[in-house]
This record gives structure tokens, sequence and C-alpha cells, in this order.
């Protein structure tokens, strides 16, 4: 209900101290949402970086322990291993390695060199250990 002698007006805008209109305008939004989206791009990728390199030393912890537990049980077993090569798989919670060891000789006859090789079940080398054993 209208009164008599009044008109209706548009309230008016609020206004800085300078005069210029309060508020965002479009590009400048659009500005912010495109400066957040690359933030958010951006952590992402380094998330993913983060969780492929924790795998990586996951596996490269597993591979260690199997060369290390390998060549604990020849000290243990103190028989001085032949020259020559082998290979076998080692499972360590629920993921195979594929362990490779080389005994060569060495230049006193009362050593071998050990060269121990731990690849991942794709064939991607994980860990390599070389040890001297002695004679006992």
């Amino acid at each position: 209900m209208r009164q008599p002698g009044r008109t209706t007006t548009a309230l008016p805008r609020a206004r800085s101290r300078w005069g210029a209109a309060l508020g965002f305008t479009l590009v400048e939004v659009l500005v912010a949402v495109a400066i957040v989206a690359i933030a958010l791009a951006a952590g992402s990728r380094a998330a993913g970086t983060l969780i492929d390199n924790s795998q990586r030393l996951s596996d490269v912890t597993l591979a260690q322990w199997c060369a290390d537990n390998r060549l604990a049980n020849m000290k243990l077993a103190k028989q001085f291993p032949d020259v020559g090569e082998t290979s076998f798989e080692c499972t360590e919670l629920n993921q195979t390695f594929k362990v490779t060891l080389v005994v060569r000789a060495s230049f006193n006859p009362n050593f071998r060199i050990v060269d121990t090789r731990v690849e991942d079940s794709r064939g991607y080398p994980l860990v390599r250990l070389n040890v001297i054993l002695p004679r006992y």
C-alpha cells in the first residue's frame, strides 16, 4: 500500500570514501578463482608425489630386509660360499621380490665377495648390497 505523496526510490549503493562503488567485479572474481584452482592443482600434485615416494621407500625397505636376511643366513651357516650366481624369490609383507646373489672370488682366497641385487615384481632394481664374507 502506497502512501500519498511518497515516492519509492532505489537505495543508493554503498560507496567508498573516494566515491567508487564497493564490491568485486566479475573479472576480479574469475582471477581469484583461477589462482585458487592453480594452488589446489599444485597441492594435489605434491600430495601425489609424496604418496609415490612413500610407496618407493616402503618397497626399498622390504627389499633391504630380504637382502639382509639372506646375508645373515649365510653368515650364520658358517659355510664358505661357492663362486657363482643364484636367484630366488623373497616374500616380505605379501610382496614378492627377486633376489640375485653373485659370489666372486677375492684377491685373498680366504674371502668371497657377495653382490646382492633385489628387484621388485616388475623387474625394477631396488637394492644392491655388496658384502665380503670370510672363511670360518
